[in-house]
């Protein structure tokens, strides 16, 4: 079927979501009362690059914790990183902060794309996600799920990442005017659970009778993808400094990087192992046998991993190190990103 062939794509879709949407805590079910702004846009900012399965506990911890934008833009700076973590793409937590004080400050979330892309953390899918399914507003949301859902009922030929402007044209010509929310839930929902990345479930769906891709009967090739580069290596090393029963903590910098957050002292990720030129005070350091790895998503990460004692009266400085001492007991509830918790596990066993 041509593209420019209109298609019966938002009644059929509808009547199935109608049925079978998915239950989620930040969901409004169809025809019941209006979603709350502000969980719409917390779910969406946490859903950037982050499963929904994953996303779920930690949306549960914060609306309990922070039930409103108010609430949110209150919060300590160190206390939403620590909440944070795990999650991962740390700006987007540093975003979301910045985010709740503009909504607070001119006290309701905007209605327009166009106006919440001057948001904190905004992009041009999450205004259009929280127009679309917060206030109805027609507006075309493509996330992942759609994308898949979308190349296959067009049969798209052209690879990703190229595609996605002709993507995006394409699922404006199917998206309705009424009940625009519901309709980029609802191709949310068949692409997670029926147009899967594999083996997806056509003989279930909706639209297969509008599908080119089912009709080319190989679905499953489409979205068609660029071959993947493969990531840079980097290196680096981080430094267990144990005083007591404690060990030292640092705050990374506000700018980059899981910035922000709590961690492990260490220097400069590079190309290659810098050892411990990089330690943060002179101690009896030693190279460990152990080593982290981390993915990324630019890059993979190799981390050596160095401990030293000092005694439990020793003052130390740590020049523009940002440090505080830390109960090694306690080293689970400091909020590290996931790179820094995993040579914590490791240390910690070992160094306690």
């Amino acid at each position: 079927m041509p593209d420019n062939v209109p298609r019966a794509i938002a009644a059929p879709l509808l009547s199935w979501y109608d049925a079978h949407a998915r239950d989620l805590p930040w969901r409004a079910r169809p025809g019941a009362n209006a979603p709350d702004p502000y969980r719409v846009w917390l779910s969406e900012v946490m859903l950037q690059q982050t499963q929904v399965a994953t996303v779920i506990p930690y949306f549960a911890k914060f609306t309990a914790r922070w039930p409103s934008f108010e609430a949110l833009a209150a919060a300590e700076d160190a206390d939403l990183m620590a909440a944070w973590a795990g999650l991962g793409y740390y700006a987007r937590a540093r975003n979301l902060l910045a985010c709740a004080r503009e909504v607070a400050r001119r006290g309701a979330l905007p209605e327009t794309e166009a106006e919440l892309l001057g948001l904190p953390g905004v992009g041009g899918y999450t205004a259009a996600a929280i127009a679309a399914i917060a206030f109805g507003q027609r507006a075309v949301v493509v996330d992942a799920n759609v994308e898949r859902v979308v190349t296959r009922l067009f049969a798209v030929p052209d690879p990703l990442p190229g595609a996605r402007p002709k993507i995006r044209a394409l699922t404006d010509t199917i998206t309705p005017d009424a009940r625009a929310g519901d309709f980029a839930q609802a191709m949310m929902d068949l692409g997670s659970g029926i147009c899967t990345a594999r083996a997806p479930r056509c003989l279930l769906c909706p639209l297969r009778d509008q599908c080119d891709g089912f009709a080319t009967g190989a679905a499953e090739t489409f979205p068609v993808k660029a071959a993947k580069l493969p990531k840079p290596q980097r290196y680096g090393t981080m430094f267990w400094l144990t005083r007591g029963g404690e060990v030292l903590l640092v705050r990374r910098p506000d700018k980059g990087l899981l910035g922000g957050m709590r961690a492990l002292p260490t220097g400069p990720w590079s190309d290659t192992p810098p050892g411990l030129a990089d330690a943060p005070i002179a101690a009896d350091w030693r190279l460990l046998d152990d080593q982290v790895r981390h993915g990324f998503t630019h890059f993979n990460l190799d981390v050596a991993l160095a401990a030293a004692t000092i005694a439990a009266q020793t003052g130390a400085d740590f020049g523009t190190l940002k440090g505080e001492w830390w109960p090694i007991a306690e080293i689970e509830s400091a909020g590290l990103p996931t790179v820094f918790a995993k040579a914590a596990r490791v240390l910690g066993r070992k160094h306690a």
